[in-house]
Order: C-alpha cells, then structure tokens, then sequence
C-alpha cells in the first residue's frame, strides 16, 4: 500500500467532506477505546486500594480467639466464658510445630490519649515485637516496638496514623514526645501510617495506640490473659490443615471441647486471600469484555459508515476506475479512510483515558503519598494501538472490496 502526500490530501478531504458524520462514526471508536482504558486502569487502581488494604498482613496467618462455648463438655454447659491466656503461646509452639510466630495480643479498649491541648478516644493494644511479622506496620516516623521495651516493660508507644494527625496537627517528626494515656505518660517512639481498612484487631490501625504487650499487662491489670493469638506457618505450611489441631491444642487445656467451632474460633486469611483472587479474576474478565465488545460496536458502527460513504461515491468510483484506477487503488484508498478514521479516534479516546486516570490518582494522593496508581502500562497502551489498526482495516475491507467490485459502465448507469 503506496502514499504520497496528494493520496493523504485526499484521504483527509473526503473524511472532514462530511464532519458531522465523520465525528459521530469515530465516537463509537472512542468511546469504546475510551472505556477499555478507563477500565483497566481503573481496575488495577481498585486492585491496589484492596491490596493495601491487607498490606503487610501474612498472607499465611490464622488468628485464635474465645467465645462462649456452644457445647457441653466434661460436666461444664454450654455458654461458658473462658479466656486464653500466655501459657496458649507454648502450648501452641510445642504441638504444632508447624507454626513459625505465635505472638499474643491484649487490647484495653478505647482511651483517652492527649498530648497538649489535644485529646483523641484512641484505641490501645499491647503487642510483641514478633507481631511485625503477621501485620507489617508502615512506619512514617521512628520505629515500631522492640524486644527490649517489652522485656524491659519500657512506657513507649507506637500511634496510628488518624492519632497523629489529631495531636499533633502541626506535623513534624513526634518521636520523643510524650503522650498520656487515661493516667499514665508515654513517650512516642513511632508512627504507624498503616490505613484503617484492611484486617483490624481491637479497632482501625489509624486509630490504635501500640504498647508493648508487657506493660499494658501492669496498667491495666491484665495479668496473663490473652485476647488474641496471631500465628503465621512456615514457608509451605497450609494453614487449614492444621486449623483443628491448633484448636485441639487450646480447647483442650480450658476444658472447651476440641469440635467446638464457635467456642474457639480460627480464622484462616487464606480463605480471605482466595476469595480476593477470584473477585480480581472475575473484575480482569469483565474489563476486558466490556471494553472490547464496545470497541468492536465502534467498529462495525465505522464499517456500517463507510459502505454508505461508498454507495454515496458510487459514480467517483466508477470514474476512477474508467481513467485508469486499479481494484487495489480502490482498495487502498477506501481501507486507508477506514483506518485513519479508526486510528484519530483511538488515540484521541486513549489519551482522554489516560488524562481520567490520572486525575483519579492525584484524587488518591494524601500527604505525598499515592493511595493507588490508576494507570496502564505501556504494552497494554501499545496492544490497544495495534488493535485500533487491526480493527480498522476489518472495518474497512467490506466497503472496500464493494468499492473494488464496482464497474465503470454500472457507476455510469447509477447516475
């Protein structure tokens, strides 16, 4: 296929000849162009707000709590509150070997932390260092809890990210500061930026105090009382495999019966992570799918256009050919209009595409930090081109090759 410069003259008077027409046909391109991107990109911008929702959180992680038992066992009725307590850690690591960190947590509900004129109901949890490994912190100042304050019972804290802004509103680094807790000063020795949503114990990360587990125990009395026991396996381990021995292991030294599920409740993230996985499979299929069936309509919609456009240059045609045009003249120049209606609108649909996304990810950008990056890759952007050309030239073979077919003596008749 040859072009001159005369040839794309040509090619681009008779696509303006009739703008209002040439403009509604390529906003079917457009559009359709237009929401495949918009759709991708979108949908990996989700992904990642639903990602960073479990940022940091094992992804082989179960979680032991108490409830009231729903069973009778060895005398005892159903209904019985019970409580785990440390002795549950060592239980756990000695029968299931398969575990790699049991850590406890103990939470004091929500307190009132104020640091100066400032006051925030925050919600405070005692933690071990080892917690790190189930549930990453994000931290924008300092650092998070270490073996020595909790072996040295060491008054310091980790806040969240909503407890910062509200305390100290000024911003800065607060690391060094103290903060009172009900009666009880602390120094800041961290700031978690963790968001809220994801998986939470006690209450939002954004809106927790972390103590080291040790000390929480002494102000507020709790003894050797456990909460909660997050356990993570080693490389390989599924962790429903081993989900009733880990509640074998703490029921039976409570006197819970081993098969009451509710009584002591374990709570697989792998079933979370899976159920995540499929929902971001199903999104992926039904981007693609709606994307591309509106941009194959854009395309039949041109296809549709363009053999009018032929019928109506029927005697043009028939002239060409009798001064001496060939079929693959014809051919070319009908395909060439089909292609470059297709292409201008497909470029101008993915440029406005990616100009939506990328307002939506400034949208998402708090304190210099993007939430989530609402854009497509290059390939994908390069796909979506090749594809515009492809789709294109489908568009234009029909009405080219009922151009090609039309013979001088029957366009003379036509007239």
């Amino acid at each position: 296929m040859k072009f001159d410069i005369d040839a794309c003259r040509e090619i681009i008077d008779t696509i303006t000849r009739n703008k209002s027409r040439s403009i509604l046909t390529g906003f079917g391109v457009f559009w359709g162009i237009f929401m495949l991107i918009v759709l991708i990109g979108g949908g990996q911008g989700l992904k990642e707000l639903l990602q960073q929702n479990f940022a940091g959180f094992a992804t082989n992680t179960a979680v032991i709590w108490s409830q009231p038992t729903t069973k009778p066992y060895k005398g005892f009725r159903k209904g019985r509150m019970w409580q785990m307590d440390l002795k549950d850690i060592d239980r756990l690591h000695h029968q299931v070997p398969e575990l790699d960190v049991v850590t406890p947590l103990v939470f004091s509900g929500r307190r009132s932390v104020v640091a100066g004129d400032k006051s925030y109901q925050a919600s405070v949890q005692g933690v071990r260092p080892d917690y790190a490994r189930v549930s990453a912190p994000q931290m924008f100042y300092g650092r998070y809890i270490n073996d020595v304050d909790d072996r040295d019972s060491r008054k310091v804290c980790v806040i969240g990210k909503q407890v910062y802004k509200t305390l100290f509103p000024q911003g800065g680094d607060p690391c060094g500061q103290m903060v009172r807790i009900d009666s009880t000063y602390y120094t800041v020795v961290g700031v978690d930026y963790k968001g809220g949503n994801g998986v939470n114990f006690g209450g939002r990360a954004d809106e927790t105090i972390t103590l080291p587990q040790s000390v929480l125990r002494k102000v507020y009395n709790r003894g050797q009382q456990v909460d909660i026991i997050a356990t993570t396996g080693h490389k390989g381990v599924v962790m429903s495999r081993i989900a009733d021995r880990m509640r074998a292991t703490v029921a039976r030294s409570h006197l819970v019966d081993p098969a009451d599920e509710k009584g002591v409740m374990v709570f697989n993230t792998e079933v979370l992570f899976a159920m995540l996985d499929n929902l971001f499979n199903g999104v992926n299929f039904l981007v693609w799918l709606v994307g591309i069936g509106t941009l194959l309509a854009g395309a039949i919609g041109v296809s549709n256009i363009m053999m009018v456009t032929v019928r109506e240059r029927t005697v043009e045609i028939g002239i060409r050919r009798a001064i001496g045009a060939t079929p693959m003249v014809i051919l070319s120049q009908i395909m060439s209009e089909s292609i470059l209606l297709t292409a201008v609108a497909g470029m101008s649909g993915i440029l406005f595409g990616v100009c939506i996304l990328q307002m939506t990810e400034l949208a998402n950008t708090s304190d210099g930090i993007v939430a989530a990056h609402f854009q497509v890759d290059f390939w994908t952007a390069t796909g979506a081109a090749v594809l515009l050309c492809v789709l294109g030239g489908m568009a234009g073979l029909a009405p080219a090759w009922r151009a090609m077919s039309i013979k001088p003596v029957d366009a003379m008749r036509d007239e």
